[in-house]
């Protein structure tokens, strides 16, 4: 059933929530269970769309994937196919966490090519190049590629591409490296989090990695892996999303389990904006509006976050001047913006780059999200703006926030989860 949001705006949010599993370290951690015959557990995995395809994906390759208590993942793969098919792996693009899994743990891999989706194209050249640095024989046709790594050997691997370096593709290399014989360099590796978060699991499997959380990577292969039992670290996406949500409505906001160090680049920009920030450890509060605007741009960890953009922009609306937004991990980002222009607010796009005229008031309107954190940025607009908004396509939202609806809510926002049936008709646009 496809269902809407409808927000009234003008409340500030007040209190404290805390923040969900990551679900950018939960996909590759539930791909990384298939390197071990043996039951790998992971704990605070977020109750998303994304989470139950890929569990979905694992039992398809023979592997038994329970949850026997919220938030919790038991899996066991002792017997694993290495061919995954196109009608599974489309619908999720981080499906190709999945290929460096299968490598290492089989030696050979089989699988349709994800595609692109709405915020560009994000091709998977710089995988297959690395795996390929392994030693592995690597054939593309008819869209699937299938990887032969009888031959494979550690070396060195360059992830560096032109947008920066790729948090999938590293995950990648270092989950086929943890198994191939010899000694890997993974250079120009992603820094992110999510990865450092794969590398624990690995280490409590047995593998021998380290350099995780610098441009080096280095893994040592081993024979076979073990099991484990694993907690996942805190979405700072998310965290960061519900900062958001208490800057622009003046609000008052905490967020427990976030760490500030995974969002320095975040966090630094929402200060320099005039909103008030506090941290410890295991929280992240942001109080009061943003002050003046700040130009931001997107780069790859520890740089200010892609995946944050979105809601960074809806709060730029609210501070007076004139500010840019510069987009250089996906330079077609920006779908929100048109939907915000339709709420008032005043937006130029120039190529990668969004001039943000802050300031000026915006008004609810029925709106359409065209991506997972687009979705967020308008429900965040709709909260600042005066009357009603509806934001539709909401299935975007459930691939990565866990009960959205409920922890805003509990923050003081007014907002409801209805079937679009009930969105009026003059206002319901084509789905």
């Amino acid at each position: 059933m496809l269902e809407v949001a409808r927000i009234l705006g003008g409340v500030p949010l007040k209190g404290e929530v805390r923040a969900a599993g990551a679900k950018n370290a939960a996909l590759p951690l539930m791909a990384a269970s298939l390197l071990s015959a043996e039951t790998v557990t992971l704990r605070g995995v977020p109750d998303l769309s994304d989470v139950r395809f890929m569990a979905e994906i694992l039992r398809h390759l023979g592997a038994s994937a329970e949850s026997p208590e919220p938030g919790v993942w038991r899996i066991r793969a002792a017997q694993v196919s290495h061919r995954t098919p196109y009608e599974l792996v489309r619908k999720m693009r981080a499906s190709v966490c999945l290929l460096g899994a299968l490598v290492g743990r089989l030696g050979r891999a089989e699988m349709a090519v994800p595609g692109g989706c709405v915020i560009g194209p994000r091709p998977i050249d710089l995988h297959l190049r690395g795996l390929e640095s392994l030693g592995c024989r690597v054939t593309l046709e008819a869209g699937a590629v299938s990887v032969d790594a009888t031959a494979a050997r550690g070396g060195e691997v360059d992830m560096g591409g032109p947008m920066g370096s790729t948090v999938l593709g590293t995950a990648n290399l270092v989950m086929a490296a943890a198994l191939t014989r010899g000694s890997t360099r993974v250079l120009n590796a992603a820094r992110e989090p999510e990865v450092s978060d794969l590398c624990d699991l690995l280490r409590k499997m047995g593998a021998r990695v380290s350099g995780d959380g610098t441009a080096t990577i280095e893994v040592e292969g081993v024979p076979s892996l073990g099991g484990a039992d694993h907690a996942i670290i805190a979405d700072r996406i998310e965290a960061g999303t519900y900062l958001a949500a208490g800057a622009i409505t003046g609000g008052d906001v905490t967020v427990r389990g976030a760490e500030a160090a995974h969002l320095g680049a975040f966090l630094g920009r929402l200060e320099a904006a005039g909103v008030e920030i506090f941290h410890g450890p295991g929280f992240v509060r942001a109080r009061g509006l943003p002050r003046r605007g700040v130009d931001v741009v997107t780069e790859p960890h520890p740089g200010f976050p892609t995946d944050l953009q979105a809601q960074f922009m809806a709060v730029q609306l609210m501070a007076p001047g004139v500010t840019t937004v510069t987009e250089k991990v996906y330079p077609h980002r920006f779908m929100h913006v048109a939907e915000l222009q339709r709420m008032g607010a005043d937006i130029r796009l120039d190529g990668a780059v969004a001039t943000v005229h802050g300031g000026r008031p915006l008004s609810g309107a029925p709106v359409m999200a065209s991506d997972l954190r687009a979705s967020a940025a308008l429900i965040l607009a709709g909260l600042a703006a005066t009357g009603e908004t509806w934001v539709q396509r909401l299935y975007h939202l459930d691939r990565g926030y866990e009960k959205f609806k409920e922890r805003l809510r509990g923050l003081g926002a007014d907002v409801v989860r209805l079937p679009q049936s009930e969105m009026p008709s003059s206002l319901r646009a084509e789905d």
